[in-house]
């Protein structure tokens, strides 16, 4: 087995870990053929699939109108060998419909304020939602490795 092979992750061992973290390197496709790079508050819908929110007007919204193509970037660790992410390439949908844009904005607030109840983060949501528009990302590539196997 080469090193590649190695560090992959399983599919149960992404999905475990895209459910575990908060934040991601979201790439999107400028006018100009360039990267623009941000990072990103996301959760999981239903299905296990990448949501985000963000502004109707946002840079990251009028790349993806243009070319829904996305990369997505999850990792922690500091050192060489506790190094583990997952590389996540896919087509972003847009969300437009008002119950399920408040859905994902709910599911995103929800990972940033871990143990406030719903009642307190739906005012917020509600009012900043009107302004937003949610993306769905079906995944088309993953890559994934654990460095912790290398040791």
């Amino acid at each position: 087995m080469n090193q590649r092979a190695r560090i992959a992750m399983s599919g149960d061992e992404v999905d475990a870990f895209l459910a575990s973290a908060r934040k991601l390197q979201l790439a999107t496709i400028n006018p100009d053929g360039t990267p623009h790079l941000v990072t990103m508050f996301y959760a999981l819908d239903e299905r296990g699939r990448i949501c985000f929110w963000t502004y109707a007007k946002a840079q990251k919204t009028r790349n993806l109108e243009r070319d829904p193509r996305v990369t997505c970037l999850i990792e922690t660790g500091d050192d060489y060998d506790q190094l583990r992410g997952v590389t996540l390439y896919g087509k972003a949908e847009r969300v437009d419909e008002r119950a399920a844009v408040l859905d994902i904005g709910l599911r995103v607030v929800r990972g940033m304020n871990p143990g406030v109840a719903d009642e307190h983060l739906l005012p917020y949501v509600e009012h900043t939602g009107r302004k937003r528009v949610g993306f769905v990302v079906e995944r088309t590539k993953v890559v994934s490795w654990d460095h912790r196997r290398l040791t």
